[in-house]
């Protein structure tokens, strides 16, 4: 009885590890057959959103290189693989390393797209795209994630609204830093009334990423200058 036992429970032991062996192959096999595709899409919906906020024509150059089918292969121009990596920093408002996109035109730095965090919206943070220029003025921003209440605070959102919109064409030049608030606080920056608070801190964060470009626009030029570097060593 005893071994009938034992038996009866090896068997059973080996049909499940057998089993776990092959959901485990099965689950590995649809990763890999469906990570390029949903790689792809995750790409294509990136760039579509990096062209609302930086056109083609900052790092594709003229129409005749839009339509050419190999340059939008040419590493110079590819602004998806020219990514530098920015460790924490305050003006960001990024606790881990982010990304920042580099714009490229004729080989030279044309314009960064930087990802932000609002850490004071009224639902939590909210995270944003702000594309700036090589001159430091702002191409425009977009938000990316955000927690505020429907129907109200939601108005930074592009689809809800063209309030996001007012950034466009800024720099710290323009408009002077005393000036970078809402009306309610003596700013020039528009809100709807009752949602101060999610503008306040997209107008804020907004702020400090122009503060952030002016303090290292001259490092990521030279970061650009060494992605040009290492895309032609590699035999881009």
């Amino acid at each position: 009885m005893s071994d009938t036992i034992v038996k009866h429970t090896s068997v059973t032991a080996a049909t499940m590890v057998a089993f776990a062996l092959i959901g485990t192959a099965l689950l590995a096999y649809i990763f890999n057959i469906t990570r390029e595709p949903i790689e792809k899409n995750e790409a294509e919906a990136r760039l579509a959103l990096f062209k609302q906020i930086l056109p083609d024509e900052r790092y594709y150059g003229d129409a005749k290189h839009q339509h050419d089918k190999k340059h939008p292969d040419d590493q110079d121009n590819n602004i998806l693989n020219n990514v530098i990596e920015i460790e924490p920093n305050a003006l960001l408002g990024n606790k881990t390393p982010s990304k920042a996109y580099i714009a490229k035109l004729d080989h030279k730095f044309a314009g960064v797209i930087l990802e932000a965090i609002a850490h004071d919206g009224y639902g939590g943070d909210i995270k944003l795209l702000i594309a700036i220029r090589a001159d430091g003025t702002i191409s425009g921003v977009r938000v990316l994630a955000y927690k505020e209440t429907p129907g109200l605070g939601d108005y930074i959102d592009i689809t809800r609204g063209n309030w996001i919109k007012l950034f466009d064409n800024e720099s710290v030049e323009k408009t002077p830093a005393e000036q970078w608030k809402v009306k309610k606080d003596g700013g020039k920056f528009d809100y709807m009334v009752g949602a101060t608070i999610t503008p306040r801190a997209v107008v804020k964060a907004v702020a400090k990423t122009l503060q952030f470009y002016a303090q290292n626009q001259h490092t990521l030029e030279q970061k650009s200058e060494h992605l040009s570097e290492s895309a032609h060593e590699s035999g881009h």
